[in-house]
């Protein structure tokens, strides 16, 4: 009955929500003002923060953090006080569509449902709206240079955290041919290199994978364990075998190949670690 409620709730408010979905380091922060601007969306959440226009209203950025399970947590809203600031930020504003950004669609799930938001009812997709060239230009800037982009003014991060920010760029949006009403949109977006990301020439050892492998998977699904973890570093990055155990009851549910897309898109979004490939043995338990 609550759930109903809130829907009802939603529904007469008029809220719609969208969500960018993409890999790690594919341009997605790069883009989201250009969506919003298109879609006319008054707030974005983006890596822990809660963005209007150019300003952070409330939240914490992921690339703040110092760790790569630190940043796990905080891009997720895991902690609940964080949660209960940008819930709090969200009901002061009128706002009546708002886009979160994520890695796949069941990250932009489990934030709508931390945030108590409606379900996304319109998913873009970064390949949709970003050329292949774009998107494996960000990613070779990202992985080879552990730059990530924050879309806010330099001057919001510098206030926290100074010692994060590389550059500042500004980008054009020339909404002519789509919104032909609106004039050209100038943005202005922060390049920063997270602390997390500054560990990334150096060899990781399986300890270290195994730990954050165990995060990332109980972000995904608590009932899932890991019993093993080896890994080989190649030229490509890193290729990791992986033994799980699932309860019988999630085996049909969970498969092989969304548990391979969800490790290696965290690993490389959080950590800056290229993931080559991952061998899953899944074992199941009762």
């Amino acid at each position: 009955m609550n759930r109903i409620f809130k829907y009802a709730f939603w529904k007469i408010k008029g809220t719609k929500v969208f969500a960018l979905v993409g890999k790690s380091g594919t341009g997605k922060s790069f883009r989201s003002k250009m969506v919003a601007e298109e879609h006319n969306i008054d707030l974005i959440i983006d890596d822990g923060l809660l963005i209007k226009g150019d300003k952070m209203l409330a939240g914490k950025s992921a690339k703040q953090d110092h760790t790569f399970i630190a940043a796990v947590r905080t891009a997720v809203f895991d902690d609940e006080e964080h949660q209960k600031a940008v819930i709090t930020a969200l009901q002061k504003e009128r706002y009546h569509r708002i886009l979160i950004i994520g890695t796949s669609e069941k990250m932009v799930s489990k934030i709508a449902s931390r945030l108590s938001i409606p379900q996304p009812e319109k998913i873009f997709h970064i390949e949709d709206i970003a050329t292949k060239d774009e998107i494996d230009t960000a990613m070779r800037v990202r992985f080879t240079e552990g730059k990530h982009v924050i879309p806010v003014p330099s001057i919001e991060i510098t206030r926290t955290s100074p010692k994060i920010v590389l550059d500042s760029m500004k980008v054009l949006f020339h909404p002519n041919k789509i919104l032909p009403w609106k004039r050209t949109q100038v943005f202005e977006k922060t390049i920063v290199r997270p602390d997390f990301t500054r560990f990334s020439k150096t060899v990781i050892s399986d300890a270290a994978l195994t730990q954050m492998v165990v995060h990332c998977l109980d972000e995904f699904d608590q009932s899932i364990r890991v019993i093993s973890l080896t890994s080989k570093v190649y030229d490509n990055g890193y290729s990791l075998s992986v033994k799980l155990r699932i309860p019988t009851s999630h085996m049909m549910k969970t498969s092989i190949s969304e548990l391979q897309e969800y490790i290696s898109e965290s690993l490389e979004k959080y950590g800056s670690i290229f993931i080559a490939n991952v061998a899953i043995d899944m074992e199941e338990w009762n």
